[in-house]
């Protein structure tokens, strides 16, 4: 026992490399790399909570009526119905994210949306292994020439749907359809290169190369190893430009979701090459974005190319989901804390705020001070018509409205996984059950009960399959987020652990049902600094923004009908150019200046204005010449500034709470101090 608390207090996970027999979820196949979590079937987790609310507005809202408020591309003309329609991206990026919503639900009518888009990939299969629609043509630029060759890159995010499909179904048909595509991968990709037509596919292949070994664990097929090696190569360099540092700090230098994407596909080869210097390019280029264009929220400035920290900067919402998507991957493929923090951080505080509660409508881009949302040009590097930050159907560009779905039924998906040595692994935390076999195939539920990453407590009521056995012996492993001291488990009331922060704690034990293991994540405010050296206020995995009155209105858009039929216009009720005080943000002043108050919501929706679950109050003071730039915050105030404006009490809440916000605050000096 002092041997694993020294281990759990050092941060250390033990891992085998030699495959464990116990364990009921197979893991990457010899030479492939072990891995330390493997994935649990598609509808294993189920969501319960805030969470279960969120995946069902998206049920109730574009996410389960996208072809009947979308018919011109989701409808029955669409290519990947055998219509005449968009053959592109489109309709694949729906059913990403539709179909696992479908599946965690349980929601037959959503199953049964998805339905005939699988059974029409999946009969499309032709003599040469080619599938999808015959005529590949973006549907943004339907008069490129093709030269009679076939694109990549839509394909990429069928194989993701289908492998999802196969997760909840076992469908045999899966493997017979990807084994044949990817035996004419390898004969066509030395003609046709991934980078053929547009960067599109070069620089997103490491989603097709993450298929590829997810089949080669099931069929063992030896040429899936060579494909792998081949899309690697053909695939952009990420591994360079990331390790050697130049191209993130360089204005416009790379399209933001493409760095989203593609961002993973060293750790991707990782499992092939079993080379540390594929995971350190990584984490060096996480270093780098943080540097240099970084926003609080996880992301950077990206409109749509990389475009500075400033906080004012657009982030689009097809980043945010991608960049969750690279993040899961990464946990699972490494078990690194780094990684599941950050997806929380854009799950927790991006994520939420760019759909409209009702999600009926969404925004192209979101800025972190976000103080008027107009039809108006603002700063941006790719600006359309001003529709930018409206939230809408189709405001700004309509790959969003597609894309957007992924985000939440993924993210459930990756809360717990199975272990390499036969246990079970809660990396992100949120209300949920998972359901799955430990070692020696009992079958186990635990029911994960909190109000994370609101409140610090969660709990782990375990229940045995009775049946056979009564007890279950098995490791169960919990992430100790890096934001986190003096973090505590305890098993049935009695303390077991005190893991340091960054870790992943072990209680391996035979577990009986009614057995409770309570973890405490204690959630200390602390302060940041950004853009300008302002300040950033954050308690546990949450980001804090200034609380601004809201106006709503929605609007007719008969001018600008590429961008809907109406759009929501959001305008302040409050001031919204304060400032915080300097001296309140020195780390021995933090505690007291800044005042927590938690609320009790009950089952209401959290990520709203009006029920925000945590309020922090501290000092804020006006900056009079803070104004109006482009209907944005103006030019961000170097910190620190000078007023004799009175110091007046503000209302931080979290960053998913708000539609208006401040951020990133400037701060100021108290005049009547000699600092």
């Amino acid at each position: 026992m002092k041997k694993l608390m020294s281990l759990l207090l050092a941060g250390l996970l033990l891992v085998t490399t030699a495959a464990t027999a116990a364990a009921p979820y197979a893991n990457n196949r010899a030479p492939l790399r072990e891995k330390p979590f493997v994935k649990l079937p598609l509808g294993a987790i189920r969501a319960e909570g805030w969470l279960r609310d969120q995946l069902q507005r998206q049920a109730d809202g574009l996410t389960g009526h996208l072809d009947s408020v979308y018919p011109e591309v989701m409808g029955p003309r669409n290519g990947w119905l055998g219509g005449d329609g968009d053959v592109w991206e489109r309709g694949p990026y729906w059913i990403d994210g539709l179909l696992p919503l479908a599946y965690i639900l349980g929601d037959e009518r959503l199953i049964e949306k998805t339905r005939p888009w699988v059974e029409w990939a999946l009969g499309s299969r032709q003599p040469d292994g080619y599938f999808g629609p015959a005529e590949d043509r973006p549907f943004e630029s339907p008069a490129i020439q093709r030269d009679n060759a076939r694109d990549w890159w839509p394909k990429m995010v069928m194989l993701k749907v289908l492998q999802q499909y196969y997760s909840a179904t076992g469908d045999e048909r899966v493997i017979e359809l990807m084994s044949a595509y990817f035996r004419y991968q390898l004969r066509e990709l030395p003609k046709t290169p991934l980078g053929h037509w547009t960067f599109w596919g070069e620089q997103r292949g490491g989603d097709n190369l993450g298929i590829v070994y997810w089949l080669y664990n099931i069929t063992g097929d030896e040429f899936l190893l060579e494909l792998g090696d081949l899309i690697h190569r053909q695939t952009f360099d990420w591994t360079g430009i990331l390790a050697g540092g130049e191209v993130i700090p360089t204005p416009f230098s790379l399209h933001c979701v493409n760095l989203a994407q593609g961002i993973k596909e060293p750790v991707v080869y990782y499992q092939r090459s079993n080379d540390p210097a594929h995971v350190a390019a990584v984490k060096k280029g996480f270093e780098d974005i943080r540097r240099y264009i970084g926003l609080p929220t996880g992301l950077y400035g990206g409109d749509e190319a990389l475009h500075g920290a400033a906080p004012t900067q657009g982030s689009e919402l097809c980043t945010a989901v991608e960049m969750m998507y690279s993040l899961e991957e990464m946990a699972e493929i490494t078990g690194d804390v780094q990684f599941a923090d950050h997806l929380e951080r854009v799950a927790f505080n991006a994520l939420p705020t760019q759909a409209t509660d009702a999600y009926d409508a969404r925004q192209y881009y979101q800025q972190v001070n976000q103080v008027m949302i107009t039809d108006h040009r603002r700063n941006f590097e790719q600006s359309h018509d001003g529709t930018d930050i409206l939230y809408g159907l189709l405001t700004g560009y309509a790959c969003c409205t597609s894309n957007m779905h992924q985000g939440w039924p993924k993210f459930t998906q990756n809360l717990w996984y199975a272990t390499h040595d036969g246990g079970l692994a809660a990396m992100v935390y949120s209300p949920c059950n998972v359901t799955a076999e430990v070692a020696g195939g009992v079958r186990v539920t635990i029911a994960e009960r909190t109000q994370y990453p609101f409140d610090e407590q969660i709990r782990f009521e375990i229940r045995i399959d009775g049946r056979k056995v009564k007890t279950a012996e098995f490791p169960l492993r919990l992430r100790i987020p890096g934001w986190c001291e003096g973090a505590t488990v305890a098993v049935n009331g009695q303390a077991v652990a005190s893991p340091g922060k960054g870790s992943v704690a072990e209680v391996r034990r035979a577990w009986r049902t009614g057995d409770v293991v309570t973890l405490r994540l204690p959630m200390e405010v602390a302060v940041s600094r950004w853009y300008e050296r302002s300040a950033v206020v954050e308690r546990g995995p949450l980001v804090y923004s200034l609380r601004i009155g809201e106006q709503w209105s929605k609007v007719r858009n008969p001018g600008k009908q590429i961008y809907g039929p109406w759009y929501y216009e959001v305008r302040p009720t409050t001031p919204w150019n304060y400032t915080l005080f300097e001296e309140d943000v020195r780390p021995e002043r933090i505690a007291e200046a800044f005042r927590v108050e938690r609320r009790d919501i009950g089952d209401a929706y959290p990520w709203t204005l009006e029920n925000a679950p945590v309020e922090i109050r501290a000092r804020g003071r006006r900056l009079d010449e803070w104004v109006l730039y482009q209907e944005s915050a103006g030019p961000q105030p170097y910190s620190t500034n000078e007023t004799a404006n009175p110091a007046e009490e503000i209302t931080l809440i979290p960053y998913g709470c708000t539609t208006l916000r401040i951020t990133e605050f400037p701060l100021t000096r108290d005049l009547r101090k000699n600092w």
